[in-house]
């Protein structure tokens, strides 16, 4: 298989345009388009829908080009054992991760790695909603979760820690809980669901706390939203660490039942396809993340 071709679809499906990606590559027009119908015919299917408005992936495509970045991969590191080849970061790099964590975290952070990876481009996206990796073609994901997927793998890049807040003003308001039991009498800013949530006591002691016995009368999706709610005094939040991390040192939170954490079932994950070679793109901007935030330096003071 011709792994010119392939790289050219690789960069088509990423542009969503044939010239674009042909250009990337020193190809004419006519050439690029050529070169991938001369691939459409090796394999037997039209990975790409062509009209005189916009270029799209076809099912066949999608299902497809997962295999056509391993290919590239594998010669990359092929060649890199031999000395040769390109071993610096190159194309397009589709990541995404919640968006509370990103803008506190990954943005700022973003120019010092694009500096050092001139020649690398990164397509975020950046929601708290969870993409599929495989179906959406992410090259990395930063994931909340108990890594399960036994089409991912990943590296831990940090414990993820839930502690509850609130403001000191509620607190003054309606009372400080001093046991799980007490918070049944607060309100409460829940975070997608109302599931039961285990928490363990520093000394191993636990407890249930079940959100639906409380006053939970706001529900959000978005763990920023959940941050300001709980800012402007809407109630009692379970937070992770990081988030709030800049509002416990200047007092604007406090810790409500600070021996109590939730139970820890899942942490924060760096997944990627599973591949037999991981790619120079995704293993530069791996450790790029595990360098600023692996372990969780970046917030536990």
């Amino acid at each position: 298989m011709d792994t010119d071709a392939l790289r050219l679809f690789v960069l088509a499906a990423e542009k969503l345009n044939i010239s674009a990606a042909g250009r990337d590559l020193g190809l004419a027009p006519a050439v690029s388009s050529a070169r991938l119908a001369k691939l459409e015919q090796t394999v037997g299917a039209d990975l790409l829908h062509r009209s005189t408005r916009k270029v799209s992936l076809s099912l066949e495509g999608s299902d497809f080009l997962p295999f056509a970045r391993e290919i590239l991969a594998q010669e990359d590191a092929a060649l890199a054992a031999l000395g040769k080849g390109d071993a610096a970061a190159s194309g397009t790099l589709r990541f995404t991760a919640p968006s509370t964590f990103a803008q506190l975290y990954i943005a700022p952070r973003l120019p010092e790695f694009l500096a050092q990876q001139p020649g690398l481009t990164l397509d975020l996206r950046l929601s708290d909603a969870e993409f599929d990796l495989i179906e959406g073609s992410f090259d990395l994901a930063l994931r909340n979760m108990v890594l399960q997927d036994t089409s991912l793998k990943g590296r831990k890049l940090a414990d993820d820690t839930r502690i509850l807040c609130a403001t000191p003003a509620y607190l003054a308001e309606h009372g400080t809980p001093s046991h799980p039991d007490d918070l049944q009498n607060h309100r409460l800013v829940a975070f997608k669901d109302l599931s039961p949530r285990s928490l363990v006591h520093a000394n191993g002691q636990t407890a249930t706390f079940d959100p639906r016995s409380a006053n939970s009368r706001l529900i959000v999706d978005d763990g920023l939203s959940q941050k300001i709610a709980t800012l402007n005094g809407a109630g009692i939040s379970i937070n992770s660490v990081w988030s709030v991390d800049c509002e416990l040192s200047d007092g604007s939170l406090v810790r409500v039942l600070p021996e109590w954490s939730a139970e820890a079932v899942s942490a924060l994950w760096l997944v990627y396809p599973k591949a037999n070679v991981m790619s120079v793109k995704v293993r530069v901007f791996m450790d790029f993340l595990l360098d600023h935030f692996g372990g969780g330096k970046a917030w536990h003071r």
